[in-house]
């Protein structure tokens, strides 16, 4: 149990580094006023795959660290992300096999798809109401107001945010795959238990004449 739990915490650590680091590093899409930095939520989309716990944590730590060198509405944005991060963690924990086809890992598996396409919604709808309580304050930069509401908020932050959301899970998803071939990533464990234990074994044959 102690053993689990320090590895448990380190895990939710490098998660966090992780988390805030590949903002500073990675290249980023920018679509005036807006920017998209590939895999910046891949940490914790990948912590969704421990527990709820680590999740939890790493939505936490991360925005913790947007809130020390970023503006107020990246930090409070980064925060949002608690939300999908539990629902999303929750409902993994509760279907871990969703995250297999057959026993394993594919990026055609239309259920975890599925699945990432609604947590992108949740993720983007959560980020809007943000951005638009910022919006209607009056303070964001000019440049997000000087193409109205619907393009900057809506389109961007919207359906941008949906794609950016859906492409970083997708990474995610790919990595803790491959990883779970060689380390126990527990949705993985779990899935995999969950099909063994679904199958069931044809009984030996007897022989009616003895």
């Amino acid at each position: 149990m102690k053993k689990n739990s320090v590895r448990q915490l380190t895990i939710t650590a490098l998660l966090i580094a992780m988390g805030i680091i590949i903002p500073m590093v990675m290249p980023k899409i920018m679509i005036p006023p807006a920017s998209f930095t590939l895999a910046s939520h891949v940490p914790l989309f990948i912590a969704m795959f421990f527990a709820p716990g680590v999740a939890i944590a790493v939505a936490l730590g991360t925005a913790f660290g947007f809130f020390l060198s970023s503006p107020v509405i990246i930090a409070l944005r980064a925060l949002s992300h608690i939300v999908f991060a539990l629902i999303g963690a929750w409902y993994l924990k509760k279907r871990p096999e969703i995250v297999l086809v057959n026993g394993k890992f594919s990026f055609a598996n239309l259920r975890f798809q599925s699945f990432n396409l609604i947590i992108g919604l949740i993720h983007s709808a959560v980020e809007m109401l943000v951005v638009s309580i910022f919006f209607f304050m009056g303070n964001m930069p000019d440049t997000y107001y000087a193409d109205g509401y619907f393009y900057t908020v809506f389109v961007l932050m919207g359906i941008g945010g949906l794609i950016h959301s859906f492409v970083d899970y997708n990474i995610a998803y790919f990595v803790a795959g491959t990883l779970s071939k060689h380390f126990d990533i527990p949705i993985f464990t779990m899935a995999k238990k969950k099909r063994n234990d679904s199958v069931i074994p044809f009984p030996n044959k007897v022989n009616p004449s003895r």
